[in-house]
């Protein structure tokens, strides 16, 4: 049996109270409120009748509590799609440029009792041929020197300084741009660089992409820092692009000599490079956890208002908005999806998606008071089929795949052996339900889709798009400037198996950022400026020492120990309750003492010290007990460091 639903809870003395209460502010000079008075009296009345009308409102079913809700515009939201980046592999490097089409397929593994997981590309990928153009070193603020000469003849040459130091370079140029590629650098390599453990270098490899160096992901370096000979397989940014430097165009790369981490030391010599080549063996693309449907008919118009036409593959995911062609004479004509028909024209072409029941609905007509009727868009003509080019459907969580269970292409491509995903999907949202809606309600009906307070713009920008995790709006003088109001916005992001998140996924991407901004534009009012950005992030690392308990795995806690500091400075699901660390809240070194002395091989926390991090550069700050955050700040873990010996 369904709850009923409990639409006003005030009751008989409520209200009397409610109303002596006002009697007492607008009416003074009104001091008698004894139940003798006949004023009293009515107020009794009154409120026993409105007692049982809310008894009454009280038992109106949940069929009219959705209906109310229809009428408020509040509808079911869709689910949401994840998505992935998925590399594609090479069987071996091409002469030719290598297509992979837009919508090839790739899944999960099939479980026992469960269906893989399928997604499709959302882009064409195109993996080009790529080469070793030129090869260049650069000290800290000198000018590059090239060595393509020695390169030619094989003639061993120093990567960084005898003694190298902090932003040391070496730059590589590719013969041209590989943009979403994946590039292996080939060297020949004499051991000189003593003095770094080969797992753990302090190098890190970067990309130009035409503004600045990017950080690239490193599969994996079989030359442990440039000290042996190997290969070092780079996945590029999207954004790679071809740049002049040192009047050599070509699409550079770089490795970079960074601070070491605080267990291993830095290099004490350069290692030595004899021979060096580089060419691609696949490349990245997004794809997304949802079915395309094409070309569909959805039927033939009535010519009438408020038709409604079921879609043959429900629900559609949330995503842009989609076109409607309708036969036009030779031609079809393109109609826009909105929202809401409030506001238009007759002659307006849009049509309206319900998402969550796969409909799509014209637009209505409604009778004035003079009996004509006002069309609130355009209805075509009678016979005319109408069609959708495209949409999605499916979404939902099972679509949020852990790293590394993408392993099959669905169908040949050529010269594609296989395919993986080097992080998790994230963005997959089930459908909402009744009881969520009825919950979003009365927020809806307060904030009335117009932004006046900062609640309101926080409401507003989690509908405007999916993959919002939270939002913090800052009005005019609370560290926003003067008429303006910035909206932080931290994407959902998937940490990886070791409870750590990438700092490049808590930085949302530029079209969310955009669609934020461009629907609380037109909900914001006149004069105010909307700022809409990620929140700044604290980097934090902690570096502590623990005391095990007797024949505990001191491995085991050391990680156990890394993980929890992950999971409790976690700006989406850290902090004293666990859903996200508080804007603002400063980190103590007490909190650290508390959190690992609650593992269960913890025998005593005996140091921990805490550091300022900035999470792009990689430095660090001075040994504290204590980091302050400003007010709309979030806090970001940075290279935890847990030691555990015995006393």
């Amino acid at each position: 049996m369904l709850p009923t639903p409990n639409l006003d809870d005030r009751r008989f003395q409520d209200l009397v109270d409610d109303a002596k209460r006002m009697v007492q502010r607008r009416c003074p000079e009104w001091t008698d409120h004894n139940v003798s008075d006949p004023g009293v009296t009515l107020i009794e009345t009154v409120a026993f009748m409105a007692d049982e009308l809310f008894y009454r409102l009280n038992r109106v079913p949940d069929r009219l509590y959705v209906a109310f809700l229809d009428l408020l515009g509040v509808t079911l939201h869709p689910a949401g799609a994840a998505t992935v980046d998925v590399t594609m592999w090479l069987s071996a490097p091409q002469p030719e440029t290598v297509v992979v089409p837009e919508g090839t397929e790739s899944a999960t593994q099939r479980g026992e009792g469960e269906e893989p997981v399928v997604f499709a590309t959302t882009a064409e990928l195109r993996i080009p041929p790529r080469s070793l153009a030129h090869v260049l070193t650069q000290r800290p603020g000198g000018e590059p020197v090239p060595h393509d000469e020695q390169l030619s003849f094989r003639e061993p040459f120093p990567v960084f300084a005898d003694v190298p130091q902090l932003d040391d370079v070496l730059l590589l140029g590719l013969d041209d741009a590989a943009p979403s590629c994946v590039v292996v650098l080939r060297f020949d390599s004499d051991v000189q660089g003593v003095g770094v453990d080969p797992r753990h270098p302090p190098i890190v490899w970067e990309a130009w992409d035409g503004r600045s160096w990017v950080s690239c992901d490193v599969d994996s370096d079989g030359t442990g820092g440039l000290n042996r000979p190997g290969d070092v397989v780079l996945h590029v940014p999207a954004t790679h692009t071809a740049h002049v430097l040192a009047d050599r165009r070509a699409g550079w790369l770089r490795c970079r000599v960074v601070p070491p981490d605080t267990d291993y030391t830095g290099y004490s010599a350069s290692p030595t490079v004899r021979e060096a080549s580089a060419f691609t063996i696949g490349g990245t693309v997004a794809a997304i956890h949802a079915a395309t449907v094409e070309d569909e008919v959805v039927g033939l118009s009535e010519g009438t208002y408020a038709q409604v036409f079921p879609l043959e593959h429900g629900p559609v995911v949330a995503g842009p908005p989609l076109v409607l062609e309708v036969a036009a004479g030779p031609g079809w004509d393109t109609w826009t999806e909105v929202d809401s028909f409030a506001g238009h024209e007759p002659d307006d072409q849009v049509f309206r998606v319900d998402r969550a029941a796969g409909e799509l609905h014209l637009a209505p007509a409604v009778r004035e008071p003079d009996g004509t009727l006002r069309a609130y868009g355009a209805v075509p003509p009678k016979g005319a089929p109408m069609r959708l080019p495209r949409y999605r459907t499916g979404g939902g969580p099972d679509g949020n795949v852990a790293p590394g269970t993408i392993q099959v292409l669905r169908g040949a491509v050529p010269f594609v052996d296989r395919v993986s995903n080097r992080r998790a999907a994230v963005g997959g949202v089930a459908a909402e339900n009744v009881d969520e809606a009825k919950e979003r309600g009365p927020l809806a009906l307060r904030v009335r889709d117009r932004a006046v307070t900062t609640e309101d713009y926080e409401e507003i920008a989690r509908g405007a798009t999916t993959g919002v995790a939270r939002v913090r709006a800052v009005a005019a003088g609370d560290g926003a400037d003067a008429g303006a109001v910035r909206v932080l916005v931290v994407p959902t992001a998937v940490p990886d198996a070791a409870g750590m998140l990438r700092f490049e996924d808590l930085v949302p991407p530029a079209d969310t950022l955009a669609a934020i901004a461009e629907h609380l534009d037109d909900r914001r009012p006149v004069g105010a400026r909307v700022l809409v950005e990620p929140p700044f992030y604290q980097g934090v690392t902690v570096v502590a020492r623990l005391s095990p308990r007797p024949r505990a795995d001191v491995a085991l806690l050391a990680t156990e120990a890394e993980r929890a500091l992950y999971r409790y400075f976690d700006p989406l699901t850290g902090g004293p309750d666990g859903d996200g660390w508080p804007f603002g809240r400063p980190v103590q070194a007490g909190e650290v003492y508390a959190v690992l002395q609650r593992l269960s091989g913890t025998e005593l926390v005996e140091d921990v010290k805490l550091f300022a991090a900035d999470p792009i550069t990689g430095r660090r700050g001075e040994a504290v007990q204590r980091i302050d955050l400003d007010k709309h700040a979030l806090v970001f873990s940075f290279r935890h460091q847990v030691r555990v010996a015995k006393r």
